[in-house]
């Protein structure tokens, strides 16, 4: 026996509080560099990033549920021996962090422009040092695994760097441009934004049909943005229409303007929506500007970046929705408004950052060339050399990588890496790299914009290596091993490390597989949105519960690539568990449970000790297999139905019994507890860290469950075991269903008899009785009821306890359930057309279902027969 396990049971407080332990036993993770990667260790590497958090954030739900999976996957490895780098950092997050400092600044009465650039980012570096980066702490609250020696931001000097550098040589492949081109613009942000980052919805909005030109020249067109028609430089009809042929090549006369405009035909315009003509305004529609390039129309902005009307007239100066207005009731007053409807819902584009309107802007903008780098990103996967689990996720990547419009990069703000492009006096433009000198001299100035987020986050896997520089971090821990994210940000992010790491990285893979997992939502499948009034911060229920019980409960909602719903009762329902294994871990250590010295020999143990090992071993093999599938949900519910069910309520209470003989088999069974108590602790530790940690070292005295070794499959099954206590957990349960039946009490005592002889249960008669409370009858013992069960028969003497005519109408019930199936499936297997025509499965089926319900008669009726009469 361990000469400490008794008495270190004693230090175990009563009950487990976690906030007594978590923040101190995580400082101690880190202070003796546990979480730190060696580049120079000759262990196999296991590499995962953390999708950046923005500086501005703080852990929402989101964040908690993705670093569970992510640090229950390096835990693990750590364990098994590979030397595991979580690679820790932080976004600077262009817009929404000058959005933060802007509305700063406006509390003070100030804008950017009055601070200029160079102070205004200086101020945004502030920000960041003083107020940024709150969500560190909120991770260590969580348990994260990750090398903080490592930490990294999008704009550290490398991080930098290594911008500079790709976009050079981007640039230099010409897979960089410049070009005017439409682009989503945010009125509110004042900045381009990708299509990504565009939030589609349903608004109410109006559809007005306006008749330009008169008479048989006339054309209808119906519009939702009756203020772009200022800037229309054509309209346009399919070459096929009947109803316009004769139109096409004249002009006709744009209502409000003065102006005259071309009809043209385009293969663009389907002549079964709506009047099949449509108005093209080339500075503010995609769509239109590409048959503006076709038929080499002139582009008319009529706004500028605030979205106010721009053109001389009427409308001068008003906002784009005050302009609607006007201009429809201007096309009213002069009978040109054929039809108006509203409300008209249709699909409007909103900026993602801060909700407003997008506005489709002609602009000259920084673009990149993505035809070439879809394509490679395309292939890496089609070819196998990355995985998408789960697999049905593969179609929305291929969907995306292989319809990717060429992305534009640039950004009109302030915060963020600067475009290291210059201009020089006589339209010179110089791309420089890192280790260039600018060109200087008057007249040479700098681009004003900087590149989009996602440009920066899309080098994450190699630039927080050192890339460009060829580190031995680098080529220790690139390419990853899995890249952990949900599937909102496959196109945002995902395709965008795709692309730029085969491109930077002569064709290696950022990640050899992406796992993809769904959103956090409420207990009833709702989104979670502070509209709602149902976002939940985890830290109240870490606070509450523990960081544990929170982990718990995401990891075992963790279905991959399926969204997943959360509610309190289930964080709570896991604080339970956490609390069912200190409680059982502390029971076994005050009885003397070991990890000293060997196991004892299969035939030196009892059916239980050899049933938990075989059981053990299953367990282990089983979450093995879970892991590498990424089924969090599925290893964790393994994982709690074996710890609780099986260890705790079957094993530990049948170790009591042997226990209590004393002897040898005690001694066995200690060692037995320890073992399974040990690799049990280490299966759970990747999930639940803290009160695993704090009872293994208990357990065991050794130093920690983060460097220990992860348990292995030895092997052991006993097939004969395994059936022998199924066989006693058979007699178990169905002898307390029937107690509950019969309304008893838990923890009532009640005299019976047990029939064992012949069966595998004889031995097992002391477990029996404790089990089931069941004391030794006395002389004069009169059995009232009789339960017949897997060949043993129990007797019990319920008088004074049970409702005669309660459990044999219950019986009755079930007898006649019994005996309907037995008819039924009967009378399939006598209709011999059926028979010819099934398949011999289900003719199989159906002869077991026979078999059990001749089972159930026979049981239910010798129950009957042993109620007492009357």
């Amino acid at each position: 026996m361990s000469t400490f396990a008794g008495d270190e049971a004693a230090t175990l407080p009563t009950t487990y509080t976690p906030a007594d332990v978590e923040g101190e036993l995580y400082e101690r993770w880190v202070e003796r560099g546990y979480f730190t990667a060696d580049a120079k260790s000759d262990k196999p590497p296991f590499t995962i990033v953390i999708p950046p958090p923005n500086v501005t954030g703080s852990l929402h739900l989101g964040h908690a549920f993705e670093h569970t999976l992510i640090d229950a996957l390096v835990r693990r490895k750590r364990m098994q021996g590979y030397e595991a780098l979580w690679q820790p950092g932080m976004d600077h997050a262009g817009i929404a962090t000058q959005n933060v400092v802007e509305r700063e600044l406006a509390k003070e009465g100030k804008s950017r422009h009055d601070l200029g650039r160079e102070a205004f980012v200086e101020r945004v570096w502030k920000w960041k040092a003083e107020s940024g980066g709150q969500i560190s702490g909120q991770m260590r609250r969580l348990g994260d695994g990750v090398d903080w020696s490592r930490e990294r931001f999008t704009m550290d000097e490398g991080l930098s760097q290594a911008v500079q550098t790709i976009f050079k040589k981007l640039f230099d492949d010409e897979l960089i441009y410049r070009a005017e081109r439409i682009i989503n613009w945010c009125p509110r942000c004042l900045t381009a934004i990708s299509d990504i980052e565009v939030e589609y919805q349903d608004d109410d909005g109006e559809l007005v049909s306006i008749r330009y030109g008169e008479g048989d020249n006339a054309i209808v067109v119906a519009t939702t943005r009756a203020e772009t028609m200022l800037g229309d430089t054509a309209v346009a009809v399919h070459p096929d229409d009947e109803r316009y042929r004769h139109l096409v090549g004249t002009e006709i006369e744009l209502p409000l303007t003065g102006r005259r405009i071309p009809v043209v035909a385009d293969a663009h315009v389907d002549p079964e929506f709506g009047t099949g003509a449509v108005k093209v305004t080339p500075a503010h529609d995609p769509n239109d500007f590409e048959i503006g390039q076709r038929h080499d129309l002139p582009s008319i902005a009529v706004m500028d970046e605030r979205a106010v009307i721009t053109v001389h007239g009427p409308f001068l100066g008003l906002d784009r929705l005050e302009a609607r207005s006007a201009i429809v009731a201007a096309l009213r007053a002069e009978g040109r408004i054929v039809a108006e409807k509203r409300p008209y819902v249709h699909s409007v584009g909103h900026c993602s950052r801060c909700k407003t309107t997008i506005e489709p802007r002609l602009s000259m903008q920084w673009w990149v060339k993505v035809g070439p780098l879809a394509q490679a990103a395309g292939d890496a996967v089609r070819d196998g050399r990355v995985k998408i689990h789960p697999q049905e996720m593969e179609k929305r990547y291929f969907d995306w990588v292989d319809n990717l419009h060429d992305w534009c990069i640039s950004r009109q703000l302030w915060w963020g890496h600067r475009i290291p492009v210059w201009y020089g006096p006589g339209g010179e433009v110089v791309c420089v790299g890192p280790d260039e000198q600018p060109p200087t001299g008057e007249g040479w100035h700098q681009d004003s914009d900087v590149l989009d987020t996602w440009f920066s986050s899309g080098l994450w896997p190699f630039s927080t290596l050192g890339w460009p520089e060829q580190t031995e971090s680098l080529a220790k821990f690139y390419p990853n091993s899995v890249l952990v994210t949900g599937y909102d940000i496959l196109f945002f992010w995902v395709a965008r490390m795709m692309m730029f790491g085969l491109y930077a990285m002569d064709g290696t893979p950022p990640f050899h597989t992406i796992a993809l997992h769904g959103m956090v939502r409420d207990q009833n499948g709702k989104k979670m949105s502070k509209s709602f009034g149902n976002v939940v911060n985890p830290l109240d229920w870490m606070d509450k519960y523990g960081s544990d019980a929170l982990r718990f409960t995401l990891a075992r909602g963790a279905n991959p690539g399926v969204d997943v719903p959360i509610g309190e009762d289930w964080v709570q329902a896991a604080r339970n568990f956490a609390n069912k294994i200190w409680n059982a871990t502390r029971f076994a250590l005050m009885n003397g449970a070991t990890v000293e010295g060997p196991l004892p020999a299969p035939e030196e143990l009892t059916p239980a000790d050899r049933w938990i090992l075989s059981r053990l071993n299953s367990t282990v093999a089983e979450v093995d297999g879970l892991y590498e599938d990424y089924q969090f949900s599925k290893l964790s519910e393994a994982l709690y139905h074996f710890a609780w069910d099986e260890v705790f309520d079957w094993y530990v209470e049948l170790s009591k019994t042997t226990l209590a003989k004393g002897g040898p088999q005690a001694d066995a069974a200690r060692r037995v507890l320890g073992e399974v108590l040990d690799v049990t602790l280490r299966l759970l530790h990747p999930i639940v860290p803290f009160v695993t940690e704090t009872l293994w070292t208990t357990l065991t005295g050794a130093e920690s469950l983060v460097i220990a070794d992860w348990p292995k499959d030895g092997g052991y099954r006993d097939a004969e075991a395994e059936a022998e206590i199924a066989t006693l957990q058979q007699v178990v349960t169905e002898v307390r269903r029937f107690a509950v039946s019969q309304g008893l009490k838990p923890g009532q005592r009640v005299p019976a008899r047990l029939e064992l002889d012949g069966t595998v249960l004889a031995v097992h008669e002391d477990a029996i009785r404790s089990l089931l409370k069941l004391t030794v009858p006395e002389e004069g013992f009169a059995a009232t009821a009789s339960l017949p069960v897997a060949g043993a028969t129990v007797s019990l003497d319920l008088s004074g306890t049970i409702d005669v005519a309660a459990e044999r109408k219950r019986l009755a019930k079930d007898l006649a359930a019994a005996e309907k199936e037995k008819a039924q499936t009967t009378a399939k297997l006598g209709n011999e057309a059926f028979l010819a025509k099934a398949p011999d499965e289900v003719v199989a089926k159906i002869k077991a279902r026979q078999e059990a319900a001749e089972v159930d008669i026979a049981r239910i009726t010798a129950q009957l027969a042993a109620l007492p009469q009357g």
